[in-house]
């Protein structure tokens, strides 16, 4: 089975196209958009389980130089 989350990442400004690029880097991010609103941008992730979310939104989303914020969602469907 596998889980689909959406992390929403507000940046620091300037630091947008150096982020996009790390977090498409980032094994299970499947997609990342820049959007107009509150967030800077939404990166797609497709893993396996729970705890490779938290992982990825935790371990290396939130912790890359640049990052001010995140808020992860896990599809329910």
């Amino acid at each position: 089975m596998t889980v689909t989350a959406y992390v929403t990442v507000k940046a620091h400004t300037g630091d947008a196209d150096r982020l996009r690029e790390a977090i498409a880097g980032i094994e299970g991010v499947v997609d990342v958009d820049i959007v107009a609103g509150d967030v800077d941008f939404i990166a797609k992730v497709a893993v396996e389980g729970p705890d490779d979310v938290r992982d990825i939104a935790a371990s290396k989303v939130r912790t890359l130089e640049g990052v001010e914020d995140t808020h992860t969602y896990i599809a329910m469907d």
